[in-house]
């Protein structure tokens, strides 16, 4: 029999009671955890050695993985859940593990993430990310659209090919400036530069059509709030295109990049979109870098319903 006092020690520390209630409610992977969380393989496995070595979880073998599940006795379960009524994260917990199971269930999403994976392996002349983005914008790209955290503007100006106009939003007067001048060279008159922070961009309310956040929100403070503020900017039946990173252990990225969070994991994103009252989220590994350190990019695209 497990000790009461000693896992009511290992309950009282926030991470292992986040870990517990996502276990009460599904067998998950350290890989699940990692991307449910959004914290590292090696904290989570530590924080599950400790429950395991109590009895609080367990787990066997699943393919290369081991799936882990509450061995909790009801009455330590039911005081677990009211201790973690206390700890905000627990809902975004939640929010998170309702999009991975959707996920898990969607057979056709899991294709696509493994037929994206294969995207580029083989040489075939002509294709590339490059030529199928560049095909995609041109047909998905129509009305108003806003490139959030456009830097020098690249995606701005071809989105300004097909859209009716396109807002180009950065943080950086310089980026800005140059933007703007290029666009003007390249008589793109339809393509509109402003400066102006993500968590609160200078966009009317319910003005856009598509709202595109680019490897953009991994600088943003709080990425909540940038979601929530691309949300507010969509018209009823906009949608939102985020490409990111994968979560990812590179810390050298705040200094080289000048990140703010070093990627997410999809159901945290997809909590985070839930969160501002996004509806029909989708979220794939698109791509995976072959060289160290093997970053990862994350798709997502979500709707606000009319």
């Amino acid at each position: 029999m497990p000790s009461m006092l000693k896992s009511l020690k290992l309950l009282a520390d926030p991470t292992r009671l986040r870990i517990l209630t996502l276990l009460e409610r599904d067998s998950l992977s350290v890989a699940d955890l990692q991307d449910l969380l959004g914290m590292g393989q090696s904290r989570i496995s530590t924080q599950l050695s400790q429950l395991k070595a109590e009895g609080l979880v367990s787990d066997e073998r699943s393919g290369k993985n081991n799936i882990y599940r509450s061995g909790m006795a009801p009455e330590l379960a039911a005081l677990a859940e009211k201790a973690a009524s206390e700890i905000p994260e627990v809902a975004k917990d939640e929010t998170a593990l309702r999009h991975l199971q959707r996920k898990q269930q969607d057979r056709a999403r899991r294709y696509f993430d493994e037929l994206a994976g294969k995207f580029g392996r083989d040489y075939v002349p002509g294709r590339s990310w490059k030529g199928l983005a560049e095909a995609l914008i041109k047909v998905m790209a129509s009305g108003t659209v806003a490139d959030l955290g456009a830097g020098e503007g690249t995606l701005s100006q071809l989105l300004a090919q097909r859209a009716e106009k396109v807002i180009a939003v950065d943080l950086s007067p310089k980026m800005v400036e140059f933007g703007a001048e290029l666009a003007k060279k390249n008589g793109l008159s339809n393509l509109e530069y402003r400066l102006g922070d993500l968590e609160s961009p200078p966009l009317e309310d319910n003005s856009l059509d598509l709202a595109v956040l680019s490897q953009a929100l991994h600088h943003a403070n709080h990425p909540d709030k940038a979601v929530a503020a691309a949300f507010r900017a969509l018209k009823p039946g906009g949608r939102l295109v985020v490409l990111d990173l994968v979560q990812h252990g590179f810390e050298q990225a705040r200094e080289l990049y000048a990140d703010t969070w070093l990627g997410f994991g999809e159901g945290e994103l997809a909590a985070m979109m839930e969160n501002a009252g996004f509806k029909q989220i989708e979220t794939a590994v698109v791509d995976r870098e072959p060289e160290p350190p093997h970053f990862q990019t994350l798709l997502a695209v979500a709707l606000k319903e009319a």
